[in-house]
């Protein structure tokens, strides 16, 4: 019998425990769950015969090689900060490790200490990155497969709420995956390569440039830049590209809405604000504008930022209550802190919510002289508010990946990503038939 350890059992565990209990009596496995709350961890595992739930402290050193040492596999569904810890004990007991997350700097060093003890380091093979790096990697692999060489490659990625008409959300937005993370987007080295040319954008100016993207069938969306695309250059080999992009996708509207947050100076991490615990949300607001005792909360923001009082962006934190004389709740916090706090009353998901992930990638290459185009789109959407398109394009792919190496058809060792053939055909293969299309078009542009 097979043993899975699978730590972490938060909302982006959810489909990847179920699919590992689904396979578990076909392919004998033994699937252990652990988390820091027992009953969390319980209650995904439920009365499966091939299920255990344990409580689980990464920070317990005697406890953490003990479960650690019992598994075959673990697959760590921690927060990314926890990977190093748990990559190093397995290292040290000989286990395979496997994660959605981007590789560290720390997990990078165990690189041949893991390819010397036959042991798969597996990251990114989640959902942004992972699919994203399977189904991209799956066509420039063809095209170059045909002696070509591609001139631009664009690729993005969101997690959205399903289009919904009874639905009054203004920002068509509700957090999806860790709120943390999307209140301190985009404040990371952003750069690409454009037409040739090297770009970058500062943090205060990233909201302001927008793409607009089209995906037949579902509509508008507008992509911001992600991180540093550049380093995409050498993960996929493309060091002669002309156009590297990668961002992210929200509803049109969303940015310039997120931007007066920016330009206020309330997505800043650095200090500790003072008076949070008798703080209210119009204050929270108010603490970033100047003092004019006879102008409005309102007023002074619109003049601030040089917005309309009645137009969209104002009507955005309107309905997030941020005007309101509703305490924040918290005793403490960093600005960034307290605006995750106030966003979460609105933007948390209920169960009558129903999540979509969108992806979408651009290709162009010459062939013959002539400037052709791929277009690829995939669109998944949600259950309810525990089968999440989230969870479940986190999860299945690494659901995927563990079936693969405990039945031997897995051949790579040390720390990587899976963009190779032996991880994308297979997992590609296996999504499209859960469901996970990609749609692809070809066009000539010239």
């Amino acid at each position: 019998m097979n043993r899975i350890l699978i730590l972490g059992a938060g909302r982006s565990a959810t489909s990847l425990i179920n699919y590992l209990l689904s396979a578990a009596e076909e392919n004998d496995w033994h699937v252990t769950v652990g988390d820091y709350a027992l009953q969390l961890a319980e209650e995904k595992v439920k009365n499966s015969k091939r299920g255990s739930a344990i409580a689980f402290n990464v920070r317990e050193e005697q406890e953490r090689v003990k479960v650690i040492s019992e598994a075959d596999v673990v697959i760590s569904m921690l927060p990314a900060s926890f990977h190093p810890i748990v990559a190093e004990t397995c290292l040290e007991l000989g286990k395979h490790l496997l994660t959605a997350s981007y590789v560290s700097d720390d997990m990078r060093a165990l690189n041949e200490q893991a390819k010397a003890k036959g042991l798969l380091f597996l990251n990114e093979c989640g959902l942004d990155p992972g699919i994203d790096h399977m189904s991209a990697m799956k066509v420039i692999d063809k095209v170059r497969s045909k002696g070509l060489e591609l001139r631009a490659f664009e690729s993005f990625t969101g997690g959205l709420l399903m289009p919904n008409p009874n639905d009054d959300n203004p920002w068509e937005y509700g957090f999806t995956w860790n709120p943390r993370n999307v209140v301190l987007a985009g404040q990371g080295t952003v750069k690409f390569i454009q037409e040739g040319k090297f770009k970058f954008i500062p943090y205060h100016k990233l909201f302001r440039r927008n793409e607009m993207i089209h995906i037949p069938g579902h509509g508008y969306f507008e992509g911001y830049a992600n991180r540093d695309s550049l380093m995409y250059m050498d993960v996929y080999n493309l060091q002669n590209i002309q156009t590297l992009f990668r961002g992210t996708l929200r509803r049109p509207g969303y940015s310039k809405g997120w931007d007066v947050f920016v330009q206020l100076g309330a997505t800043d991490d650095t200090y500790q604000m003072e008076g949070v615990n008798q703080m209210t949300h119009r204050q929270f607001i108010n603490s970033f504008l100047s003092y004019n005792p006879n102008d409005s909360v309102e007023l002074k923001l619109a003049h601030y930022l040089g917005l309309e009082l009645d137009g969209p962006e104002m009507h955005k934190l309107k309905w997030l209550d941020l005007f309101e004389e509703t305490p924040v709740g918290l005793q403490k916090g960093t600005p960034a802190q307290v605006l995750e706090h106030i966003l979460k009353k609105k933007w948390t998901i209920g169960p009558d919510k129903k999540d979509q992930i969108v992806m979408w990638h651009l290709f162009d290459y010459v062939e013959n002289g002539k400037t052709k185009r791929i277009r690829s789109a995939m669109v998944a959407n949600g259950e309810n508010a525990n089968e999440t398109a989230m969870a479940k394009t986190v999860g299945f792919p690494l659901g995927v990946a563990t079936k693969l190496l405990l039945q031997g058809k897995i051949e790579a060792r040390g720390v990587v990503i899976p963009i190779t053939p032996e991880f994308y055909e297979p997992i590609l293969n296996e999504l499209n038939e859960l469901g996970f299309h990609f749609i692809e078009e070809e066009i000539d542009l010239d």
